[in-house]
C-alpha cells in the first residue's frame, strides 16, 4: 500500500510494487515523481529525510537527505553583506541539494529495482505532462512578476508563453527530463553501478557544473531586496552523501515511536508524547473532553519547540537522552497550568543554562508571513508546503519520507537543469554559540519529520505530513487518536485538527504569534470560545484547512493498511 500527497505519486509507487519491487523501490519512485508533479513543495535539487524499517532484521534506520552548508557559508560572509537573518529566498540560502542523493541511497541499500525503472515515470511525466494542481498554478502567479523581472531562468519553465498556466493544464518540464536522462547516461554493467554513476554526475560532474556557474556568477534578487551571488560549489557538492543513521525514539501507548535525531525537529514530537503520557493524557481521550485535550496538547507543544530551540542542531551537543527521558518530560509536564502560558520556557537537561536567539525574545513578534516551507502561513492557511509518501509492502517493509525544498517560488531555476536549488540555510541564525548556529559543512536544524510507530511484534504504521514547523504538532492529534482513542487512521486523519503557533518559525523571517493556537471550526464555538478565555489568542480557520497527513502500515492481524487526507483534494491513498 502507498499514500501520499499527490495521487499519481502514489499510484507511481504502487506500480513498483506490482512489478515486483519492495518498499523502498516504491518510495524512490514515488518521491521522484513527487518532485515532477508538485514543484511549488519540493523539487529533485530540495531536500528528503527517510525513515525505514526492514521487516527482515527489524532494522530501523534513517537517511539522511538533508544537505549541509558551503564551506563558504560563514556568520561573518553573511555579515559582512550586512544582514542579520539569511535570506529566505535566492542565491544565499542555498544547501547541499540532499534529495537525489538519499534516495539513490535508499535504492542502493535496499531496493530492488534498476534505478532507470523507478526514474521512468518521473521522466515521462516530465517530458510528457501531467495536470497541474490549483495550489502550483496559485503559486506560480504570486511570483510571476518575480520571475518576469529578476529570476528569467524560472519564468522559462514555469510561464510558457509568457503565462501562468490554468490549473489541471497539461504542464510540462523538458529541461528536467533531459537532466534525469542524462543523469541515467553513465550506465553501468550493474544495479548498483548505475545507481552511483548517476549519483557522480549529479554531484561530481554535469549538475555541480551548473550549480556552481550559476551560483558564483549570477546575481540574483533575494528576499532582502537585493541582489548576491551565492555560496554553493561543485566542491561542496563533490564532498556531500547521503548517511545512514539510527533514529531517536520514545515508548508511547506500549509502542516504539521513531524519529530523526535533533539535527531535525523530530525528537520534538516524541518529547511532547512523554509529556502528555506522564500528564495521563489517555484519560482526556477516552473522556472526549476536547477542551481539556486541546489545551494539554497546545501547552505541551510550546515547552518542547522551546526545548527545540535551546537545545536542537547539528551538533554532538544536544542532551538527547535526558531531553527525552521519562524524569525530564514528568518535570516539564508539571508546568502545565490552566491558563495558556506565555513566553518561550526551555527546560535545564542536566542543570545546563538554555540560551535562545536573541531575537525570539520581541522584535519579530507577529502573525506576517514568512517565505519558508513557504506555502504555509505562521497561521497555516495555506494549503500544504512540501510533500510526504509513506510505503508499506507485502512483507512488512516500511518507508516514511518527507522530501521538500527546492520549490519554484523561492529558489531560481538553475539553468539547463529544470530544478531549483534548496534554501534551508535559512533556518540557520547568524549568531554565535547556538546550537543551530551557522557554520560550514553544518546542516540546518529541519523540520521535515518523518515517523514511524512500531508494535514490538512488527506491527505498526510509517505516517507524517507537511507542514513546517506544524509536521510535529498535527500528528499529535492522529497519534493520540489512532493509538490510544482506536480510531482507525482515515478516522484520525479527519478528525478536527490545531496548532500553536506561539513557537518561533524555523523559516525567514522568524515571526512567531504568542499565545497563538489555529484551530479548524470543527472544534466547535463553544470549545475555541473556552481557549480563548484560558489567554489562548485562537485564530479559527475553515473545517478543513490544517494538515496533509498520510500513514501506512500493518495491523496487528497482519493486514495492510493506509490512508490519505481529503484537505486540498489531492492526498491519495492506494493498495491491493
Amino acid at each position: 500500500m502507498v499514500a501520499s500527497t499527490h495521487w499519481l505519486a502514489s499510484s507511481v509507487g504502487m506500480r513498483m510494487l506490482e512489478a515486483g519491487g519492495n518498499a523502498f523501490d516504491a518510495a524512490v519512485a514515488a518521491g521522484f515523481t513527487l518532485s515532477v508533479v508538485e514543484p511549488h513543495l519540493n523539487g529533485p535539487g530540495g531536500d528528503a529525510p527517510i525513515l525505514g524499517y526492514r521487516a527482515s532484521d527489524g532494522h530501523t534506520f534513517v537517511v539522511c537527505g538533508q544537505g549541509t552548508a558551503p564551506a563558504a557559508a560563514t556568520i561573518e560572509a553573511y555579515r559582512d553583506l550586512g544582514l542579520d537573518l539569511v535570506p529566505g529566498t535566492g542565491h544565499l540560502a542555498a544547501v547541499v541539494p540532499g534529495a537525489f542523493g538519499a534516495w539513490l541511497d535508499l535504492l542502493a541499500r535496499y531496493g530492488t529495482l534498476p534505478l532507470a525503472e523507478v526514474l521512468a515515470p518521473a521522466i515521462d511525466y516530465a517530458r510528457e505532462g501531467y495536470p497541474l494542481v490549483r495550489a502550483a498554478t496559485r503559486t506560480i502567479a504570486t511570483v510571476a512578476d518575480m520571475f518576469t523581472e529578476h529570476w528569467p531562468t524560472s519564468a522559462e519553465v514555469y510561464l510558457p508563453h509568457g503565462q501562468v498556466p490554468a490549473a489541471g493544464a497539461r504542464f510540462t518540464n523538458p529541461a528536467l527530463a533531459d537532466t534525469f536522462e542524462r543523469l541515467l547516461a553513465g550506465g553501468g554493467s550493474t544495479r548498483e553501478a548505475q545507481i552511483e554513476a548517476a549519483r557522480r554526475a549529479f554531484y561530481e560532474g554535469f549538475v555541480a557544473e551548473a550549480v556552481d556557474a550559476y551560483q558564483s556568477g549570477v546575481a540574483v534578487q533575494d528576499s532582502s531586496g537585493r541582489r548576491h551571488t551565492g555560496l554553493l560549489r561543485a566542491a561542496d557538492l563533490a564532498s556531500w552523501r547521503a548517511t545512514e543513521e539510527a533514529t531517536a525514539s520514545v515508548r508511547f501507548a506500549g509502542r516504539t515511536v521513531h524519529k530523526t535525531r535533533a539535527w531535525g525537529q523530530g525528537p520534538v514530537l516524541l518529547q511532547q508524547l512523554a509529556m502528555l503520557e506522564a500528564l495521563d493524557v489517555g484519560s482526556l481521550v477516552r473522556s472526549h473532553d476536547t477542551l481539556e485535550l486541546v489545551h494539554t496538547v497546545v501547552e505541551v507543544a510550546k515547552l518542547a519547540f522551546a526545548d527545540r530551540e535551546a537545545w536542537y542542531g547539528d551538533t554532538p551537543d544536544v542532551p538527547l537522552e535526558t531531553l527525552l527521558s521519562p524524569d525530564y518530560a514528568a518535570a516539564r509536564a508539571r508546568l502545565v497550568g490552566r491558563e495558556a502560558a506565555e513566553g518561550l520556557l526551555p527546560g535545564s537537561p542536566d542543570g545546563r543554562v538554555p540560551r535562545v536567539a536573541a531575537s525570539l525574545w520581541g522584535s519579530r513578534a507577529g502573525s506576517a508571513p514568512g517565505i519558508g516551507e513557504p506555502t504555509v502561513s505562521p497561521v497555516g492557511l495555506s494549503p500544504g508546503d512540501t510533500c510526504h509518501v509513506d510505503v508499506v509492502d507485502r512483507w512488512g517493509n516500511r518507508v516514511s519520507a518527507t522530501p521538500s525544498g527546492g520549490w519554484l517560488q523561492s529558489s531560481p531555476v538553475v539553468p539547463g537543469l529544470g530544478f531549483a536549488l534548496p534554501t534551508r540555510a535559512q533556518m540557520f541564525w547568524l549568531e554565535p554559540g547556538l546550537p543551530n548556529s551557522l557554520a560550514p559543512g553544518k546542516r540546518p536544524r529541519t523540520t521535515l519529520s518523518p515517523g514511524l510507530v512500531l508494535d514490538d511484534d512488527g506491527a505498526g504504521i510509517a505516517f507524517g505530513t507537511p507542514g513546517g514547523d506544524q509536521q510535529d504538532q498535527w500528528t499529535v492529534p492522529f497519534l493520540l487518536r489512532h493509538l490510544l482513542g482506536g480510531a482507525d487512521l482515515q478516522a484520525a486523519i479527519d478528525a478536527p485538527m490545531w496548532h500553536s503557533s506561539h513557537v518561533p518559525s524555523s523559516f525567514y523571517p522568524r515571526s512567531r504569534t504568542p499565545q497563538g493556537l489555529v484551530a479548524e471550526s470543527r472544534l466547535g464555538t463553544d470549545v475555541l470560545d473556552a481557549l480563548a478565555e484560558r489567554g489562548h489568542a485562537v485564530e479559527t480557520v475553515g473545517p478543513w484547512e490544517l494538515g496533509r497527513l498520510s500513514a501506512a502500515g500493518v495491523r496487528p492481524d497482519g493486514l495492510l493498511v493506509a490512508a490519505a487526507n481529503p484537505r486540498g483534494m489531492q492526498g491519495y491513498s492506494v493498495g491491493r
